[in-house]
């Protein structure tokens, strides 16, 4: 049958990214105690298209997935983007894999457990030029309380909840689970799924007691990212849907550690 994809193109155009997205699968996610679990992923799989070619074939990346059917991780997304180039005689590649992963978390006083869920959004590229890179995308939410309303208020403070997403880039291995708490750690308060009224208790006066503006969190994450050695790049954006205003607020910030 005739190849029409490969046919010459003459209007010698280099397309940056071509290929398939939106595409559901299920995968296996490790945890850090050995665990795993089982989740739905979405992938973006794309290939440089060269300027002599009309177009690339799509069915090669559906192709590639069934390869690695139930073993897409970031332990072989290099050898996945390899594969994709192979597959589609091309020079780049790239790879989005996002899933929800979900972790057990104890209440802080009754110590009840249940399932917390944050999402995940693996990116990996690789280039003959270039060789690979990857960078590890997580976004939990989180509790924050002003301390600006804390300190002109007779009683109580407005708080509320707050989204940060993280990318790191990384020279060793890092769990989400490290990842997660770096979050939680920065903000006034963890979230819960399941709380008994002990447990709200506490929480509200925790956080109470740790007010942090959205700058606050930024920095403090920051701090945490720059003690790590194993993370060489991070990218940190933390947004507050405000309780009291009809807007949000946010905080971002980028560091290449390489390079500072």
């Amino acid at each position: 049958m005739k190849d029409v994809q490969k046919e010459y193109d003459p209007r010698n155009i280099q397309i940056d990214r071509v290929g398939v997205r939106n595409v559901s699968c299920p995968i296996t996610a490790l945890y850090h105690d050995g665990g795993t679990q089982s989740t739905i992923a979405r992938l973006s799989m794309s290939v440089m298209l060269p300027r002599e070619y009309r177009g690339t074939h799509m069915s090669r990346f559906i192709e590639t997935l069934e390869e690695y059917r139930g073993r897409v991780s970031p332990h072989n997304l290099e050898a996945f983007t390899r594969r994709l180039c192979e597959k589609l005689n091309a020079s780049e590649s790239s790879l989005i894999v996002e899933f929800p992963y979900y972790f057990r978390k104890k209440a802080p006083v009754s110590g009840i457990e249940s399932f917390s869920k944050c999402d995940v959004n693996l990116e990996a590229d690789y280039s003959e030029a270039q060789g690979f890179d990857m960078i590890i995308g997580l976004s939990l939410n989180v509790q924050t309380l002003c301390p600006c309303s804390k300190e002109i208020s007779d009683y109580g403070a407005h708080n509320q909840r707050a989204l940060v997403s993280l990318k790191v880039r990384c020279k060793g291995l890092v769990w989400f689970e490290e990842l997660i708490e770096m979050i939680e750690s920065s903000a006034s308060s963890p979230l819960y799924t399941l709380l008994k009224r002990e447990d709200e208790k506490y929480i509200t006066e925790r956080a109470y007691e740790n007010p942090r503006f959205v700058e606050d969190v930024t920095r403090e994450l920051a701090v945490k990212l720059d003690n790590d050695d194993r993370i060489t790049w991070y990218s940190v954006n933390v947004e507050s849907m405000e309780s009291i205003h009809d807007h949000n607020a946010f905080a971002e910030l980028e560091r290449d550690k390489m390079t500072s």
